[in-house]
């Protein structure tokens, strides 16, 4: 699914660049022990928000120099390893590269880090809302090169103040056609539990200019200046998500559709853009009646995925939760 979207952007002359940053939570103790706890009580491996803090505890600096040891022997070497907002949490970035060879890597780089944990007890978890108030997301960063020349289409000088045209379609397609593609970059029932207001994660598909509360963000300046795609969540597989992210661009770059306006304040508060689903059922819905979906990749895959989130909410509809009981055990 994912050559065939560059593939028809290379028809239109275009080669993807990306570069993957990913959010996960780290906690103490073994899959072993989280497992038979029921994957209640784990303590996280840091306590406080440490988000670009200068001081470690000693178990997390060690697990950071032995995850980048393994992924640069493994030729797939990270940009940067630091803590993120929340308590445990950690994002790692990486460089700008080829798509497919960014996805790889990423593959890699997931396996890296739960076998690394599992040897120093630790447990790592890609859940998109692993605890209530915490989210990690798997953003996007994303240019367009003119295969011609190799230059970044999405390029500004800095006496430009209107974006290049290639971009300007490229977010009018994200904004138009990202909210008929969630199953693929939020495929599970908890993805949704990480957009919520003033999260960092969107709530609405919303474009602007180094505005983290929008879903998509103009950010970078001169030739570095590029795309950062915030829907995704880190449950997500990082080949559909880009996948649904360049048939996002395709659409944009082949039927020109409107650009809306950018947002320069608060996001969540945006009163005319489309609001992200508010759960899965709702993203199915979408989904399946969208032929922005269906002349990007197919009925075939379309049925697939379909099922396999129609398998996913029957799964959680008929599993009582602790929210359940805890509101109406006594109370019903």
């Amino acid at each position: 699914m994912l050559r065939t979207q560059l593939d028809k952007l290379a028809a239109l002359g275009l080669e993807v660049r990306v570069g993957l940053e990913s959010e996960f939570v780290l906690y103490q103790g073994s899959p072993l022990q989280a497992h038979a706890a029921g994957y209640r009580g784990f303590q996280p491996v840091a306590f406080h928000n440490l988000d670009y803090a200068l001081d470690h505890p000693p178990a997390l600096t060690d697990f950071f120099q032995h995850l980048e040891d393994a992924l640069h022997g493994a030729g797939t070497p990270v940009e940067s390893v630091k803590t993120e907002g929340a308590a445990g949490q950690l994002e790692i970035t990486f460089p700008y590269g080829p798509a497919m060879t960014a996805c790889d890597a990423y593959t890699v780089y997931k396996h890296a880090v739960r076998h690394i944990a599992q040897r120093r007890g630790m447990t790592p978890t890609f859940m998109a809302a692993p605890q209530t108030g915490v989210g990690s997301g798997l953003h996007i960063h994303l240019s367009l090169l003119n295969v011609a020349d190799y230059r970044n289409t999405f390029a500004t000088r800095p006496d430009e103040e209107k974006l290049p045209k290639t971009m300007q379609r490229a977010i009018a397609g994200l904004t138009s056609a990202m909210p008929y593609l969630a199953p693929l970059y939020a495929p599970h029932a908890n993805s949704y539990k990480r957009y919520n207001p003033h999260s960092f994660a969107p709530t609405r598909f919303t474009w602007g200019y180094d505005n983290r509360s929008c879903a998509i963000r103009v950010t970078g300046h001169g030739t570095g200046r590029h795309l950062e795609v915030r829907l995704p969540g880190a449950d997500a597989n990082p080949y559909l998500a880009l996948a649904a992210t360049l048939a996002a661009v395709h659409h944009g770059l082949t039927t020109e559709p409107e650009l809306p306006p950018h947002t320069a304040g608060d996001a969540y508060q945006a009163p005319d853009a489309l609001l992200v689903p508010r759960d899965l059922s709702e993203a199915l819905a979408d989904f399946d009646n969208s032929k922005i979906a269906q002349n990007a990749f197919g009925a075939a895959a379309m049925r697939h995925y379909a099922h396999a989130t129609q398998h996913e909410i029957d799964a959680h509809r008929e599993r009582v939760t602790d929210i359940e009981l805890d509101r109406g055990f006594l109370r019903a």
